[in-house]
């Protein structure tokens, strides 16, 4: 018998999408200018990669910390204080900027991570109340509502430079300024908006449900399935997150080097910012449809391919760079909503936003060790160099899939 879809979820999403297409814009402004900023103030190409270091170190403490408070107190409590967090991140990068201050950029940055990981654990909140069957589609319209902010964002870099300018602010702190006021209006809108709690709501259904028939509260799960799938969820997203962030943490400096403005930059960025969240109903379709195994596959090979073409691109060619950067966030893409769609499928009620708080801690620190080593590889062995490591990298995606499909066939479907 098919799960009835519950009267709450089309509401929640609706909030969800409000709230990620303005946080959207807050997420770019460190993936845009983030590494720029430390390497004008630090005026060294080596530790250029620390800022998204940081910020992901932080989102990896800011992960746990949301999933715990979502375990206890809910959803709503959860994503709006992280957003609020990473809202003071941001004025603090600008703060740090007109200063000359590096500890306080630096510091700033790891609590500025904070958005970041608010941003994905807000894709966990839109799977809470959906059918099992619609799981990934459920994921995917939280992800590609961050579209519109994320691929606004770096486009307003001239922009929100020139603003910065006419106060007396570096220009490349500019960016932090819309991060900071659209981290803080995503959180109002979720503190005041989500209602009902999706995860208190979901715990509450399943406990009626299991009185009603005497039962247990949590879906029925495989428990010989859970521990193989639980890793396979997590390595995936792992993997996907420390090529992503590795690659596109230098491609702006990359260009740079070679003659592109900062408008190029982020134009290139805008084009692998959309790529990351625009797929996701299709990814999210191709979830449900075909099974978390086969996607999870494809996220593999299409880093294959976006790594070869971004090591093989002119440096003076924007579209082929867009190119491999669309690619990448595609690759990213696939990884993250079929990483998602199992780890949802196999942790029960009574954990779950602990267990998925973890997940992206792990997944947090791998961007962090990616972004950070990104600088050194590229400063020691060149962008082609760091573009085709990647792309081999995320190879060992296949193996993996391969090895949960032969030893746990009867979990590992749609």
């Amino acid at each position: 018998m098919t799960a009835a879809v519950h009267p709450a979820q089309r509401r929640i999403l609706a909030v969800l999408v409000g709230a990620q297409v303005l946080s959207g814009a807050g997420l770019a402004a460190g993936i845009t200018v983030g590494a720029l900023l430390a390497e004008d103030m630090l005026g060294s190409t080596g530790l250029a990669g620390l800022p998204s270091g940081l910020f992901t170190i932080g989102s990896a403490v800011a992960a746990t910390v949301i999933g715990r408070t979502s375990q206890h107190l809910g959803r709503r409590t959860g994503l709006a204080a992280g957003y609020v967090v990473g809202a003071v991140g941001g004025l603090g990068v600008v703060i740090a900027a007109a200063t000359g201050s590096v500890f306080l950029l630096f510091l700033s940055l790891f609590v500025y991570g904070s958005g970041t990981a608010t941003n994905l654990q807000a894709r966990y909140a839109g799977a809470d109340l959906a059918v099992p069957h619609h799981r990934g589609r459920a994921v995917s319209t939280v992800l590609v509502a961050t579209t519109a902010g994320a691929v606004a964002g770096p486009n307003l870099v001239t922009v929100m430079g020139s603003v910065a300018d006419a106060v007396g602010i570096p220009s490349l702190a500019g960016p932090f300024i819309l991060a900071a006021f659209a981290y803080a209006a995503a959180g109002v809108v979720l503190w005041i908006m989500l209602r009902p709690d999706p995860l208190l709501t979901a715990r509450s259904h399943a406990a009626e449900n299991a009185r009603a028939a005497n039962g247990d509260a949590d879906e029925p799960v495989d428990p010989t399935g859970r521990s193989g799938l639980l890793l396979l969820g997590t390595a995936v997203m792992v993997l996907t997150q420390l090529i992503m962030v590795a690659v596109m943490t230098m491609t702006p400096i990359h260009m740079q080097h070679h003659g592109q403005g900062v408008g190029a930059a982020g134009l290139v960025i805008a084009v692998h910012v959309g790529a990351m969240y625009l797929p996701s109903p299709f990814s999210g379709l191709l979830v449900d449809r075909f099974g978390r195994l086969a996607v999870a596959a494809a996220s593999g090979l299409t880093l294959l391919a976006s790594g070869l073409l971004a090591a093989l691109a002119p440096p003076h060619s924007v579209w082929l760079l867009a190119l491999a950067l669309a690619l990448l966030g595609l690759g990213w893409n696939f990884g993250l909503v079929s990483g998602t769609a199992i780890i949802t499928d196999t942790v029960p009620l009574a954990t779950r936003a602990k267990t998925q708080g973890t997940v992206d801690v792990a997944v947090a620190l791998a961007g962090a060790g990616g972004g950070t080593a990104s600088g050194l590889v590229v400063a020691a062995s060149g962008f082609s160099a760091l573009a085709i490591a990647g792309g081999i990298l995320g190879l060992a995606i296949i193996p993996a899939v391969a090895w949960t499909a032969r030893v746990r066939p009867s979990t590992t479907g749609s």
